[in-house]
């Protein structure tokens, strides 16, 4: 199929905790409910290989939160919706201490419920093993943190570990070449829609804070959404060129 569209959907953790990477529970099944009177087919990355559709949705979650257990799941398994969860592997039963993270830190999922998600029908996938950022890395700690939150998860679940997502969305060509050894796929935090332009190792994504007015969601899901993505995509260069400007 030489044209299609993924909207790759990030979240993090789906509570009333304070931050842009905190979403509502009520607006996060609100935001499914729409996506399901779409229509549009929900899929995981592995259907990226040969997309069953020329637009298909893939809901991720980074980090591996509690809540995710908790409040996301039901919602999502009452749709039959399958979503994948990307663990940074050596940090589970803990928190969100890295930096960055939440004040106070949220609780991470302990291996005994990721393998009880992971028996429901969770797929799962790699996000290193301490939650760094990658690209600072040499080449033995960047090897140990792609490569081995893979195998850690694998060991945990008897089954390959397919795909990944650098934590903070930071890479470069090296953390790219990397990844890309070793898994199917990747996704960054770049926003906007994945396309078959794009480097399957670093694919975009939609950043759901910025759909939790409903009214916008549903336009977004019935194609009347560029406006507002190109309009976001613009505010977010202007700020990434403030932040690196000297003074």
């Amino acid at each position: 199929m030489p044209d299609w569209q993924a909207d790759i959907l990030m979240y993090h953790s789906i509570s009333d905790a304070p931050g842009p990477t905190s979403i509502a529970p009520d607006i996060f099944a609100a935001q499914m409910q729409a996506l399901a009177a779409s229509g549009l087919p929900v899929v995981t990355p592995d259907a990226l290989a040969n997309p069953p559709g020329r637009r298909v949705v893939i809901i991720s979650f980074d980090d591996g939160f509690a809540d995710f257990a908790d409040t996301a799941w039901p919602i999502l398994r009452d749709h039959g919706f399958c979503p994948i969860v990307y663990l940074p592997s050596g940090l589970m039963g803990s928190t969100d201490s890295w930096a960055g993270g939440n004040i106070p830190p949220r609780p991470l999922m302990g291996w005994d419920k990721v393998e009880a998600l992971a028996g429901e029908g969770v797929c799962f996938g790699a996000h290193s093993v301490s939650h760094p950022d990658l690209s600072t890395l040499g080449p033995e700690a960047l090897e140990e943190e792609v490569t081995g939150s893979g195998q850690d998860i694998a060991a945990r679940l008897g089954q390959p570990i397919r795909h990944f997502a650098p934590p903070y969305g930071a890479s470069n060509n090296s953390v790219l070449r990397q990844i890309a050894q070793h898994y199917d796929t990747s996704v960054g935090t770049r926003l906007g829609a994945a396309g078959p332009g794009d480097n399957i190792h670093d694919l975009p994504r939609l950043e759901m804070f910025y759909f939790t007015d409903i009214p916008r969601w549903k336009a977004y899901l019935a194609g009347r959404g560029k406006t507002y993505l190109a309009a976001r995509k613009m505010m977010r260069g202007v700020r990434a060129m403030v932040r690196g400007k000297s003074w």
